[in-house]
Order: C-alpha cells, then sequence, then structure tokens
C-alpha cells in the first residue's frame, strides 16, 4: 500500500484535477513555490513507481496519471483493510463504531444503502 508525501500528492492532485500535464505547467498551479528539478524529481519518482507516466513533444515530457483518484482510493482503502483488519469489512465497521467515528444513524443508513445495492 502505497502513501504519497505531500509533494508526491500535491502533483498527483494536479494531474487528476487536469489531466496531462508539463511541469511548467504544474509550477504554474502549484501554491508552494518550488524549482523546476524539485517538481521534476518528485514526478520522475511518481513514474518509476508506476502512478505516472509520459507522452514526448519534441524534447519536453507531458506527464498523466496513470490511474484514476478513485482507482487510488479504492486501492488504498483495500490495502488498509487488508493489512490491519485482516480483509475484513465488518472491522472496519466496528472500529468505527467502537471509536464514536460513525454514528447510528449512519450506520442506518449504510445498512439501507448496502440492502439497496444488493437488490440491484
Amino acid at each position: 500500500m502505497k502513501t504519497f508525501s505531500a509533494r508526491e500528492e500535491m502533483v498527483m492532485e494536479l494531474l487528476w484535477k487536469n489531466g496531462p500535464m508539463f511541469v511548467s505547467d504544474m509550477l504554474e498551479q502549484m501554491e508552494e513555490p518550488l524549482h523546476f528539478n524539485t517538481v521534476s524529481t518528485f514526478v520522475r519518482g511518481l513514474e518509476k513507481q508506476g502512478y505516472v507516466a509520459h507522452k514526448v513533444y519534441g524534447g519536453s515530457h507531458q506527464y498523466y496519471a496513470t490511474m484514476s483518484r478513485d482507482e487510488f482510493k479504492s486501492k488504498t482503502l483495500k490495502g488498509v483493510i487488508s493489512k490491519y483488519f485482516n480483509n475484513s469489512y465488518l472491522g472496519v465497521v466496528s472500529s468505527l463504531v467502537k471509536q464514536e467515528e460513525i454514528s447510528l444513524d449512519e450506520l442506518k443508513e449504510l445498512i439501507r444503502e448496502v440492502e439497496k445495492a444488493n437488490k440491484k
């Protein structure tokens, strides 16, 4: 299960939001001013890990995410459930209830949603 550093996450959020981008485009949209080489290093690192790929245009590389934000969230969630809850979704919900992170009303709504999905 991969977790991104703050700067890796910033790059991924830009790519998920905007689609394919050059590093110079990323720099223009970043709230925190960073050097071109710094951003390029993070993008190349994400590429080595398989989260980003690129197309070559002349001497420039246009980068794009290889999976959607939803695919990443799903993969990450499954990893957490596997690693920390022995693949038990019931264990996750039980933990949330015990820690009062989910209310009884929210739990009832979750049950209604599951029942509705099972009817389809």
